[in-house]
């Protein structure tokens, strides 16, 4: 997975992935041949940011096919393709989705492998030539130069994007100023060529995704004390938090270790990525982070979610792209395992909240059916990755922790190397739960709900109270009411009494389940699923889910469409906070500065959910003030801002920061 945030404000409670592109709908295409191995030899010039490379892959015939189709990066041209036998091949460049047809010369028979070698050489910049539209996933720069997977750099089979497992070895050629981090079983010395060059050598020889490479004037590794398997790659700009940082990426690395066994290698590399391309991406031994994250606080989860990958993506993937909702979500529900070990279960109640809202705001189409959308789709990305969490997190409430950590171990060990279903996940969970006796419980239910449906179950909770005899205490007799007829999972009712708290674990089924609960004291008040186990839909989670599709439409640019869902989230709720915060930010953006400042002090005046909204509504009506040259008022916002002592996303480092210089907008906003 690689991951970008678009602006620190728009993400505060929710990171939302890769949302430059559109929903694009398309039939499953049939891959046609599988990568099975790659010989790299590529130069490296950041100077004229050119790349040359002569690529060999061997590719497997998965059908009989006369022409084949692969990816490849529009910057980059080819000079020179023949096949096994050397006769020279003619490719068609389709710059529309950044392949190349190829027509053979012998048809290609199912089952049987060749080798295509490839010459070619590009100007990689930036975006201008990327698959993904407006995203940077390969350019050759100076300080740091990035060739990312993702970025097809080197041709991939179609479609074949994080599911077709491959081995690569790889002769990189890089000026000697600069050095060369990628993946590989085997560790080899740089050493120096003609042309004041360095050849720095990769080989991994499981089957994987190690075709990453990150190129900069890198500073020596720097290691966490006493921790030299985890090393840090940074530029002189981020030398000073280098050092901390490979210490909350060795603890993390350690954690996870613990949940879920060794991963596929012991060595992990953090690498500087440039700024200005995406917040995160990874590979085998690789945790790439944006320099601008590195050091920040606030990015410990976006470095927990990438060191996952380690082991959701990297030794295990999806079978397809049916499937990704088991890497990406589990990625993300270790990152949420993470916070709660580190920061609690308040923190991590709150961030599952924020899950909800991002699983159920695409939520119409099923986990299961998701590989005939655009990889980069908001609607493939919050699925996959929010909505898979959320089945972990509900299979956790099913399974119980121990279990369920048990049956994550047991996925990763019987699929190394190896991609996985989202039936293999089911297989195993079940033999996971099957008692002594040999009868194994059926979870058809929980994935036939969570996996090929859609929606949520809204709950109604209707009971009667009666006083038992002797001094016995009190019978509740109830029903939880809800609108999925086919729901069945195990749901907890809190019981508030005059005396004591109890807990109750109700098994629901169907629209309507009844239940009988006896406790001492009088029950005053029940709570379905007080602890958030389930994905449910509720009016305040309502208002989170306009609010997200509001944000995602102002990422893409559509102002008028982002209104629209905020109006919407505030026909739900008036006087919600986050709603009002959202419209603001619109506004100022469209230097309509007095509806701007009235949203702000409405969010002030509001819900206060979340708790964030004031501290940044403050520093909002503060730059408000400054751009209108009010400068004593702007002061005091920025002054009430810090007296909130509230740092999300380093707010109160930015109050006093305006406190000493006054706001101006970025000259390409003026």
């Amino acid at each position: 997975m690689i991951r970008i945030c678009r602006s620190t404000l728009a993400h505060l409670s929710l990171c939302t992935l890769l949302l430059c592109a559109g929903v694009t709908f398309a039939a499953p295409v049939r891959p046609q041949v599988q990568a099975t191995g790659y010989v790299i030899n590529a130069t490296v010039d950041p100077a004229t940011n050119k790349l040359t490379a002569t690529v060999a892959v061997t590719l497997t015939a998965l059908e009989d096919v006369s022409q084949i189709t692969l990816e490849l990066n529009n910057g980059l041209q080819i000079t020179k393709l023949v096949d096994a036998a050397q006769h020279q091949l003619t490719p068609e460049r389709l710059t529309t989705n950044s392949t190349v047809r190829i027509p053979l010369t012998t048809p290609f028979a199912k089952g049987t492998s060749t080798t295509l070698t490839f010459d070619y050489s590009g100007t990689l910049t930036g975006s201008d030539t990327s698959p993904v539209e407006g995203i940077k996933l390969a350019a050759i720069a100076d300080p740091v130069s990035i060739l990312l997977y993702a970025g097809r750099w080197f041709p991939l089979a179609t479609p074949g994007l994080f599911t077709n497992r491959f081995t690569a070895e790889m002769h990189i050629h890089v000026p000697s100023d600069y050095r060369v981090v990628g993946s590989t079983t085997t560790e080899s010395s740089p050493k120096s060529i003609p042309g004041n060059l360095t050849e720095y050598n990769f080989n991994w020889t499981k089957l994987g995704f190690p075709g990453t490479l990150i190129i900069g004037k890198f500073l020596a590794p720097i290691s966490a004390p006493g921790i030299p398997n985890v090393r840090i790659w940074v530029t002189e700009k981020h030398k000073a938090p280098a050092s901390g940082y490979a210490e909350t990426a060795a603890e993390q690395f350690e954690y996870f270790s613990s949940v879920f066994g060794q991963p596929e290698s012991g060595r992990l590399n953090i690498v500087e990525l440039p700024d200005d391309a995406v917040s995160a991406a990874w590979a085998p031994q690789i945790a790439a982070i944006a320099g601008n994250r590195i050091g920040d606080k606030n990015s410990r989860r976006l470095l927990a979610n990438t060191i996952a990958h380690q082991w959701w993506g990297s030794e295990v993937s999806p079978a397809t792209l049916n499937d990704a909702w088991i890497t990406n979500g589990m990625s993300r529900y270790s990152e949420l395992m993470y916070l709660e070990e580190t920061a609690g279960k308040t923190s991590f109640q709150s961030a599952i909240t924020d899950e909800s809202a991002a699983a159920l705001a695409y939520d119409t189409e099923p986990l299961t059916t998701l590989g005939r959308l655009d990889y980069f789709s908001p609607q493939f990305q919050n699925m996959t990755i929010e909505k898979g969490a959320m089945v972990f997190h509900m299979l956790r409430w099913e399974m119980g922790d121990e279990v369920f950590k048990k049956f994550l171990r047991g996925l990763l060990s019987q699929y190394t190397d190896k991609g996985i279903r989202s039936s293999n996940i089911e297989t195993v969970a079940e033999a996971q739960l099957t008692p002594a006796n040999g009868s194994a419980p059926n979870l058809q239910a929980f994935f036939a709900q969570w996996l090929d449906g859609t929606g949520a179950p809204q709950f109604h909770n209707k009971f009667t109270v009666y006083r038992l005899g002797n001094n016995k205490g009190f019978r509740t007799v109830g029903s939880i009411d809800q609108d999925l007829d086919l729901f069945r999972m195990p749901v907890a009712l809190r019981i508030e009494t005059d005396g004591k708290t109890e807990l109750r674990r109700v098994d629901v089924s169907g629209s309507e389940s009844q239940y009988t609960i006896e406790t001492f004291g009088r029950p005053r008040r029940i709570n379905i699923d007080p602890d958030n186990w389930l994905l449910k839909s509720t009016p305040d989670l309502a208002v989170r889910v306009a609010v997200l599709r509001g944000q995602n439409q102002a990422a893409q640019g559509d102002l008028m469409a982002a209104l629209g869902e905020y109006q919407k989230a505030l026909d739900i709720n008036k006087t919600s906070s986050l709603a009002n915060y959202r419209i603001g930010e619109i506004f100022f953006t469209q230097r309509n500065y007095q509806s701007s400042a009235n949203s702000f002090r409405d969010a002030l005046r509001g819900d206060g959910d979340p708790k964030w909204v004031e501290v940044w509504s403050h520093i909002q009506l503060g730059r408000i003030f400054d751009v209108t040259g009010q400068r004593d008022r702007a002061v005091n916002e920025y002054r009430l801002a810090v007296q909130t002592n509230d740092n999300t996303q380093g707010a109160v480092n930015e109050a006093r920061a305006l406190m000493q210089k006054p706001y101006q907008r970025p000259r390409e906003e003026n």
